[in-house]
């Protein structure tokens, strides 16, 4: 009698554990990016977040991007929904600084594509920005994130925030050498002068040029085209890093549409020497003084050398400065 309960106790208690539902997979609340902060800086050819770490849930698993908003609660502005277009590389196809040595070699292996500037991988929560990401309105924006896999649908309020904000400078541009020298027109002799200031501006996000200035103190211009401006020998000048167009001279300035970032896009190298990215130049004692170099010691020209590199397309003004001389 006593057998016959304990088996009927195991059959009651087997029925019960049959009854029970078993979960299938696992969910996690605590899914996270590794930052909460996104960082995106606009204008970018390309970045990209991390993925979210799904904190051990049972894979397959899916995300959906809601409820983008500013970080006050109102709606994320239209700039996010709208396609831009932007020049690309076809697929599969890249940049070839060997065989790619004219504008129309370029162009065969790039197209417009008109894209919206963020896009969201429902595989891995990544976001992607590109170029068109330069119309994003500066900011904070707050999104929630949709979880799906085989154990339940959850959403996760406020799981990151999108901080939209300009390169740095250094994202823009790199200068590694500015330096200036008088040079007696009689002797020869070199004497160094103050350092120019050497500044890079982003103009517009658009094409990509750059617009190459000389200045003295006081801002006034020197004319490339008027001869104020001149080579140095056979030392590079602006347009030996100019690729695919020739470089434009006008009464302010020297451009150069470079087609393809950076630029320079290679060092300038010779039989005998690698120049890195120098330019040299001279500007003649007819059209400047220099402060500190009286008449009597005779006259001086001004030998500028510099080298430096823009690092994404756009244009952009360059300004060398020199900040002992004044324009004749």
């Amino acid at each position: 009698m006593q057998v016959k309960k304990y088996i009927l106790g195991i059959m009651l208690l087997g029925s019960v554990v049959a009854c029970k539902k078993i979960q299938n997979g696992f969910q996690s609340d605590a899914i996270r990016y590794k930052d909460n902060d996104i960082y995106a800086k606009r204008g970018l050819i390309l970045f990209q977040s991390d993925r979210i770490n799904a904190d051990g849930s049972t894979p397959p698993y899916s995300f959906k991007m809601l409820n983008l908003r500013k970080e006050d609660g109102s709606a994320a502005p239209k700039e996010f929904t709208t396609k831009y277009d932007i020049l690309v590389f076809k697929q599969g196809l890249s940049f070839d600084a060997t065989t790619d040595t004219t504008v129309a070699l370029l162009n065969a292996k790039r197209e417009t594509q008109s894209t919206y500037p963020m896009s969201f991988n429902e595989t891995s929560g990544q976001l992607t920005f590109n170029r068109a990401s330069t119309h994003l309105p500066l900011g904070r924006y707050v999104f929630d994130v949709e979880m799906k896999n085989v154990t339940r649908t959850k959403l996760f309020p406020s799981l990151a925030t999108i901080n939209v904000i300009d390169p740095a400078p250094e994202d823009l541009f790199v200068k590694t050498d500015g330096v200036a020298n008088a040079f007696n027109d009689k002797t020869g002799a070199v004497t160094p002068m103050k350092a120019p200031t050497i500044t890079c501006t982003k103009i517009s996000g658009d094409g990509a040029r750059v617009i190459l200035k000389m200045v003295d103190k006081n801002g006034k211009v020197f004319n490339p085209r008027s001869g104020e401006i001149i080579k140095r020998g056979d030392r590079p000048v602006f347009e030996n890093y100019a690729k695919f167009n020739p470089v434009i001279k006008n009464d302010t300035a020297m451009i150069c549409d470079f087609e393809v970032a950076p630029f320079p896009l290679a060092p300038y190298v010779t039989p005998s020497t690698n120049w890195g990215f120098l330019m040299y130049y001279r500007i003649p004692s007819t059209f400047a003084t220099i402060d500190g170099f009286p008449a009597s010691l005779g006259t001086f020209s001004i030998n500028p050398r510099w080298s430096w590199q823009v690092k994404l397309e756009g244009t952009y003004i360059v300004q060398v400065k020199f900040n002992d001389v004044t324009h004749k």
